[in-house]
């Protein structure tokens, strides 16, 4: 991996190092399986000090900067798929970016940490896109602006092993289209 790559990372990773991981059922979600109850929040905040538009995003950034401004990915335990609270806050945020533009489509990129096998990893990274994709339709979102494709453990955000590493490679990524 380029020195660049590594030096972009190393905020991420200290991020997660610094974040409690939860593994109890109260992330689960309402209603059973794939059903949830989103408390989207409203408010949005300015990103930068550049011009912002009426979504509070910088209009001078392709949209795909902007998303990634305000959260482009969510994070999962091992061996989970179901949203935690901390990823339906960056998900929020995410449902107000494309509410603020209607003609954005997403492609939601499941992942999993290199861990078990390729099958194992494929079939939990789609379950982990498809998660991303039932919350933000529960939050009015329509399915025909969200994809989803599963990379199992053949792309990931950082190279190694350990906690912190894998951590940082069970994700959902949203990418805009």
């Amino acid at each position: 991996m380029k020195r660049s790559h590594l030096l972009l990372l190393a905020p991420l990773m200290m991020l997660a190092a610094c974040s409690s991981v939860r593994d109890d059922d109260s992330q689960a979600s309402a209603g059973g399986e794939g059903g949830y109850s989103t408390p989207y929040g409203s408010g949005q905040q300015g990103v930068g000090t550049a011009p912002v538009d009426s979504s509070g995003l910088d209009s001078n950034l392709s949209p795909q900067q902007q998303l990634a401004n305000i959260g482009d990915r969510v994070f999962f335990s091992l061996d989970q798929y179901e949203v935690s609270a901390e990823a339906a806050a960056t998900l929020d945020k995410q449902v107000g970016f494309l509410r603020s533009n209607p003609a954005i489509t997403l492609t939601i990129e499941g992942h999993a940490d290199e861990r078990g096998t390729r099958e194992y990893n494929l079939a939990l990274a789609q379950r982990r896109a498809d998660s991303v994709r039932r919350y933000m339709m529960a939050a009015g979102i329509d399915a025909s602006r969200l994809q989803t494709v599963s990379f199992g453990k053949e792309r990931p955000a950082v190279a190694g092993t350990g906690d912190a590493v894998w951590a940082q490679n069970r994700r959902a990524v949203s990418v805009v289209n």
